[in-house]
């Protein structure tokens, strides 16, 4: 039976943190549609290899809206919700080697999403938390004669005749994006996507730089998740820009894999072997893990460490493909809800959120357009369920763990 009950604003961005990376991954830069004009229309080959091809920029400067419809509107209070969960308006920085970082603003605190090319930080001033999360780094062999080379349009077409076999591609559509004429194409699933119904990228049709991409529900017409750029200029961008870093005193919480890198990495990478398997995963952890074969019907397929020092983390996954779940496994700290509990100060603000009854456990739930988490504490371990799956299955999974 469920019930409304208060959770804090920390335990609600970290839920919403680890949906964004589970469920829609990390965005770029994007730009509001309309005003401008449209570019001459392209074949989709075309277009990209056109933008692959076209002379690098110095950097992008960008005022930037964004917008998030994924957390139901009844759960965050009025001006106290952070810019992660809420939207808000802000800047975005972007230099000539890929590092990028935007600031958020909002009357809760402002928020900061930086990228330095080995690690994501997202910092959260209404809970005073940053989230990191580790690139797979590659090793590059800069003397193979290929190593910098764009790819030819056979090798474009050949690439879009394999997403193809798993995704529908649209054209690249002319549009016009903060003014700048862009090229848009619209990618959905063919297969289980989970609850993804489309995503869209548009490029500045001059310079090929990236500047909108939408993710959209199933079924729903309008994007949940939107950073809109109202103005965007080409330049350099200085790196006191975007080398910022969290408080000194901000809590961290760290959502990579224990090695740095993602589970199974390719060869070439310069990081340490990660920890994986059931039974090295348990060896390094103080409780036992909880890795059916199955959950909610979907076979079990990776299992790797998380975490650093005193807080190692079991992460598992289950099924293929958008659908399948995650659950995160972590040693509870006593007085501490699953991902950080109330921990008083702005950024504990009471929300409110559905409750539900894991055999016996309390759970708290957010079940969102794109997907759902569910936490619940059971035996000193606190579990996290997400996926792009409905509440329904998100339950019967926790059900199952423990």
């Amino acid at each position: 039976m469920k019930r409304l009950r208060t959770i804090s604003t920390r335990n609600l961005i970290g839920l919403a943190v680890a949906l964004l990376v589970l469920a829609t991954g990390v965005g770029i830069a994007q730009g509001a549609l309309g005003g401008g004009s449209k570019p001459a229309p392209k074949p989709l080959d075309v277009a990209v290899h056109d933008a692959l091809t076209a002379p690098q920029v110095d950097g992008v400067t960008a005022r930037v809206h964004f917008t998030n419809h994924l957390i139901p509107s009844g759960a965050l209070p009025d001006g106290t919700a952070s810019p992660l969960m809420a939207g808000a308006s802000g800047r975005l920085w972007v230099t000539s080697d890929g590092r990028f970082r935007v600031e958020l603003q909002s009357q809760a605190g402002d928020a900061q999403i930086v990228c330095d090319g080995r690690v994501v930080t997202a910092y959260d001033a209404s809970s005073n938390t940053a989230y990191r999360f580790a690139l797979p780094q590659h090793a590059t062999d800069a003397a193979k004669p290929d190593a910098h080379t764009p790819p030819t349009l056979a090798k474009i077409d050949q690439a879009i005749a394999e997403v193809g076999r798993d995704w529908t591609l649209s054209g690249a559509t002319p549009t016009s994006t903060a003014g700048q004429p862009t090229y848009t194409v619209r990618i959905a699933p063919k297969g289980d996507g989970g609850l993804l119904g489309a995503a869209e990228l548009a490029w500045d049709a001059t310079n090929g730089v990236p500047l909108r991409a939408a993710v959209y529900a199933s079924g729903q017409r309008d994007p949940v998740l939107e950073l809109s750029a109202t103005d965007v200029s080409f330049g350099p961008v200085a790196a006191s820009d975007v080398n910022v870093a969290p408080p000194a005193g901000a809590r961290v919480v760290d959502l990579s894999p224990s090695s740095g890198a993602g589970p199974g990495g390719a060869a070439g990478e310069t990081h340490a072997k990660p920890v994986t398997g059931v039974a090295a995963v348990q060896a390094a952890l103080p409780f036992t893990l909880s890795a059916p074969d199955q959950l909610a019907g979907l076979p079990r397929q990776q299992v790797w460490l998380a975490g650093h020092g005193d807080t190692p983390t079991a992460v598992v996954t289950y099924g293929r493909g958008l659908g399948g779940i995650a659950v995160v496994e972590r040693k509870a700290t006593p007085g501490e809800q699953p991902l950080g509990g109330s921990g008083g100060g702005r950024g504990d603000r009471s929300l409110q959120l559905p409750t539900i009854n894991v055999d016996g456990a309390s759970g708290h739930e957010l079940a969102t357009a794109l997907g759902t988490v569910l936490t619940f504490q059971r035996g000193g371990v606190d579990y996290i369920v997400a996926g792009s799956i409905p509440a329904q299955s998100a339950e019967t999974a926790a059900r199952q763990l423990g």
